[in-house]
């Protein structure tokens, strides 16, 4: 994509060069011999592309100087506008323009998608875990070599630029994306991306990374709903291996690993049928065929509840957690008709 336009760029270049040669040449001879249009026109482009036909009208010592540096200045020109044209065609680097057009294309009719700033081991980890889970991700990444990597490899729908510039998050569908993650490695980076992206779309959820503890406030207070630190993650993890190593294992067994290990889900009460919804978790699970079980609840107010009890009241601004193994959650997608997790 980047190639195809540096070589767009190139090619528009040597032409606009070549028609203000022609229209030089023309006007010079015009000028200077006294020629009609059409002879100067004529006499511009044999001179130019060096057919080696002669004049029109023999030329005086000053038409003759003047025809000796239209040769000069115009020959390494066009030698160069046929070189950059048939490159371009030949090599088949004009196939990238409709890809090129597609992708945009694709981004643009994308909806409730998220958007990855940086693709380096954090986002790359990040797109991996969204891709696994089916979601249609965008990534914004400075890096040409891995602009590049990713279209030819990964067949990803990416934006080449700076995170922390507007046109490049309305490019990347920032009006109609349901979340973005910043992960770059340079806290400030990310903190413009966040400000930037509350400037545009102030209702998406931002989860930004921090390389450091005092960033984590300012990337909140900049509109980031979610701060992780990733070194500070994976240090805490390391140790609860120590300290609770079969917890953690488990843990890790019922966690999301992608389509082929789901057992750990999130519901919205909101998202029920009518059929289903019950004041409290106790007449809930009454209806429950499945044998899956609700081991959390989020309330309205944002409060967490871990092994709620029957009487636990629900409201559709509530949250469920639900485990179960692979063939019971799909069950509980289709026997409700929801999208888990969206």
């Amino acid at each position: 994509m980047l190639r195809t336009f540096k070589h767009i760029n190139r090619i528009a270049i040597s032409a606009f060069v070549a028609v203000f040669i022609v229209t030089f040449g023309s006007l010079g001879f015009m000028y200077l011999e006294d020629y009609s249009f059409i002879e100067a026109l004529y006499m511009t482009v044999i001179t130019i592309s060096t057919v080696g036909f002669r004049e029109v009208h023999p030329l005086s010592s000053v038409g003759m100087i003047f025809t000796s540096m239209l040769i000069i200045t115009s020959i390494g020109t066009f030698a160069y506008t046929i070189s950059a044209v048939t490159t371009y065609f030949v090599a088949g680097e004009y196939k990238d323009v409709f890809k090129s057009r597609k992708l945009k294309r694709s981004i643009e009719s994308l909806e409730n998608h998220v958007i990855v700033c940086g693709y380096g081991r954090v986002g790359e980890k990040a797109c991996a875990e969204l891709w696994d889970k089916n979601y249609p991700v965008v990534i914004i990444e400075q890096s040409e070599e891995k602009v590049q990597f990713l279209l030819e490899n990964k067949n990803a729908l990416v934006v080449h630029g700076d995170a922390s510039h507007d046109e490049c998050l309305i490019e990347a569908g920032l009006q109609n994306a349901k979340a973005i993650i910043s992960t770059m490695p340079n806290d400030a980076d990310n903190l413009y991306a966040v400000l930037a992206v509350r400037e545009i779309n102030p209702n998406i959820k931002v989860i930004s990374r921090a390389s450091r503890q005092a960033s984590v406030k300012k990337l909140r207070t900049a509109g980031a709903d979610n701060v992780i630190m990733p070194d500070t993650v994976g240090g805490a993890h390391m140790a609860s291996l120590v300290a609770t190593p079969d917890v953690m294992d488990f843990l890790d067994h019922v966690r999301i690993q992608g389509k082929g290990a789901i057992n750990l889900e999130e519901i919205d009460v909101r998202d029920l049928p009518e059929d289903f919804k019950a004041p409290t978790l106790g007449e809930l699970d009454a209806s429950n065929e499945i044998g899956i079980n609700v081991i959390g609840i989020k309330t309205a107010e944002g409060v967490f509840l871990i092994n709620p009890s029957p009487a636990t009241k629900l409201d559709d601004a509530c949250k469920l957690f639900v485990l179960g193994n692979e063939s019971q959650i799909q069950l509980l997608n289709k026997l409700f008709g929801i999208q888990i997790s969206e």
